[in-house]
């Protein structure tokens, strides 16, 4: 996995942008692909894609597969990243508008996933109620919240190994983490 990086406010803004969204899913899920294929799975232009592609690049987040490319055509994929934002007092206007952003998306496309989940659920057989699911809420410091983060970052990262040493019949699960200070300011101790 790569190291931790702070994003700086051009690749947040990289980032923050619906169609660069879609692409970096795709290349994610489905592996390398064309600015061609990209965009007709995308419903978008070819050159949208290309230049698309060209920004996530020049970020760090996706690269060309020169060895794949054949005359004019050119292979794309995803780069392993761990991003992290910057912290929050250390935010100008732009950055906070572009993580609000980014947050925004990020939603808007787990909602999408999990809502298009449901629809193909009927033909996932044994797949169908694999949804571990848990709701809580635990009592911690900034420093152990902190800790808590990168213990399930480190669980996650255990599970994510190259195609060649996935077991058979193992599938692509989607993970997902939101921890957030409860509303209505410092709470005591529950007990």
């Amino acid at each position: 996995m790569a190291e931790p990086r702070t994003a700086d406010l051009k690749a947040l803004k990289a980032l923050a942008n619906p169609l660069r969204q879609r692409i970096l899913e795709l290349l994610t899920a489905s592996g390398p692909a064309t600015s061609t294929t990209l965009a007709e799975r995308l419903g978008v232009t070819s050159g949208g894609t290309s230049y698309n592609l060209r920004v996530l690049a020049e970020n760090g987040f996706v690269e060309e597969l020169p060895e794949r490319a054949r005359g004019r055509e050119r292979w794309w994929r995803a780069v392993p990243h761990d991003l992290r934002l910057p912290p929050a007092d250390e935010r100008d206007d732009p950055a906070k508008a572009a993580i609000g952003e980014l947050h925004r998306l990020w939603l808007a496309g787990d909602t999408d996933l999990y809502e298009r989940f449901e629809r193909e659920r009927p033909q996932l057989g044994e797949w169908a109620d694999a949804i571990p699911y848990s709701r809580g809420a635990i009592t911690v410091t900034l420093d152990e919240l902190g800790d808590f983060f990168e213990a399930y970052l480190a669980l996650l990262r255990r599970y994510q190994r190259p195609a060649d040493e996935t077991p058979e019949g193992a599938r692509r699960v989607e993970t997902r983490m939101l921890a957030f200070p409860a509303p209505g300011g410092e709470e005591a101790v529950q007990d």
